[in-house]
């Protein structure tokens, strides 16, 4: 090979990935990020919009975010290829998988501690008499969405193993459409428990909504605590193109770094950065939601 020939390959070699990114800019002018709704849309769209706002600087494209009054809207804007970036709990990224969604997770919650996982409890008024899920017979429950892994799947599971069906257990069962308003129906008397995530006395949905003003954490506890649950994870199209994909995660990794304040907004500062992840860590969670479906069947059968 002559050293001219090497030079015009190496030339073209350095020219290739420019083009290769403006290719998949000319494909993806605009990209959609939507978030679960564990607060209400609103709620969401303020504290991931600043996101979206450093992603469009990082990425040299246009990134919204779509607010989703439920669960079932992340996983249908996937389905369609409406959403290209999804923030997921375990459950409905479960749904997703289980009903043939191509997305992908690559990024997973870390913990203060270190740890990537959480719980479902279920909370009583402090002041109540409920000591235990025995003591809320013939009461009213709130969960908070079908698709929700704390505030659904795991209470029905954990229910499941006493022996229970909330159904015909409870007096009523609804869903309250978000893990905000599960406690507020609590807080308000329309309930005597209500399903919510719980990781530990200062990372918990009851004390982001304490930090807003909207309840007062001492006011609730728990009576029931379940097995370790895989945290919330961020999920891409699996049909984006591999160098999309790599700069997508890229820029999610660098965001602590860049922007410590504008990354800690998203937890109330209670999150440490983002680790990789991928569809195994998930497995366990798909089976339990494979399980709950089963169960479900079963039930209505």
């Amino acid at each position: 090979m002559t050293a001219r020939l090497k030079l015009l390959i190496a030339l073209g070699l350095l020219l290739a990935a420019p083009a290769k990114a403006q290719d998949w800019k000319a494909k993806y002018p605009e990209l959609v990020v939507a978030a679960s709704p564990a607060e209400n849309p609103t709620a969401a769209v303020t504290r991931w919009t600043p996101v979206a706002e450093y992603l469009s600087k990082e990425l040299g494209v246009k990134v919204i975010v779509r607010p989703a009054n439920d669960y079932a809207a992340v996983i249908e804007g996937q389905r369609s290829g409406h959403i290209h970036v999804a923030h997921y709990g375990g459950a409905g990224y479960a749904r997703a998988a289980i009903t043939g969604v191509k997305t992908e997770p690559f990024l997973i919650e870390v913990n203060h501690d270190g740890s990537k996982g959480y719980y479902s409890v279920f909370y009583v008024k402090r002041g109540s008499p409920y000591q235990a899920i025995t003591d809320l017979k013939d009461k009213n429950l709130a969960l908070v969405d079908p698709n929700s892994t704390s505030g659904n799947s795991v209470p029905r599971f954990e229910l499941h193993k006493m022996g229970i069906t909330p159904e015909t257990y409870f007096k009523r069962v609804f869903y309250a459409g978000s893990h905000e308003n599960s406690v507020l129906a609590l807080h308000q008397g329309t309930v005597e428990a209500a399903a919510d995530s719980w990781t530990n006395d200062t990372d918990s949905n009851l004390m982001r909504m304490s930090r807003k003003g909207m309840v007062k954490y001492d006011d609730f506890r728990f009576v029931h605590k379940s097995e370790l649950i895989m945290n919330p994870l961020l999920a891409y199209l699996s049909a984006l193109p591999d160098d999309l994909k790599a700069a997508i995660k890229k820029a999610f990794l660098e965001l602590p770094v860049k922007n410590r304040a504008l990354f800690d907004g998203l937890s109330d500062g209670q999150k440490r950065p983002w680790e990789p992840t991928d569809r195994a860590a998930y497995e366990p969670t798909i089976e339990l939601i494979k399980f709950v479906d089963e169960l479900r069947k079963k039930k209505s059968s």
